[in-house]
């Protein structure tokens, strides 16, 4: 189980710099002048791929950490993990968010600007928190 906590503290870590990182793109794209589309293709190319290696990272980490709640069978009843898992599911919705911002940059409709972007950008530090201090702290 130690190998399963190991590599799933790595997948953690990797879905999340993953999404500390795209909507930094965002910030960009909503920034990209009118006129300047080789500069929104790229980033909006830089974005897709971002998202989909994001992606792929969140899966085994999610099922790494299924694997560890029902392996170890800790925490079931505990208020820290119905806390945590919660924050699981906020991250999920995160990364949910992301995918849908991106069409909508892709298609232009989006209304956001680079400061919304920026505030946005600042979600996926709280989770993270959020979730090491209820795992290793457990604070009920």
């Amino acid at each position: 189980m130690l190998w399963v906590k190991a590599f799933h503290i790595v997948f953690i870590a990797s879905w999340f710099a993953g999404l500390f990182y795209l909507p930094r793109i965002y910030v960009n794209l909503a920034m990209v002048p009118a006129g300047s589309s080789a500069e929104r293709e790229r980033l909006l190319l830089m974005a897709a791929k971002l998202l989909r290696f994001t992606t792929l990272l969140a899966v085994p980490a999610l099922g790494l950490g299924l694997w560890l709640w029902l392996g170890y069978g800790i925490g079931r009843g505990a208020g820290w993990m119905h806390a945590k898992l919660a924050v699981v599911l906020l991250a999920i919705g995160y990364h949910h968010a992301c995918a849908v911002l991106l069409r909508k940059l892709r298609a232009g409709a989006s209304r956001h600007g680079h400061r919304w972007f920026r505030w946005f950008n600042e979600a996926p530090v709280l989770l993270l928190v959020a979730a090491v201090v209820l795992v290793v702290v457990k604070p009920f």
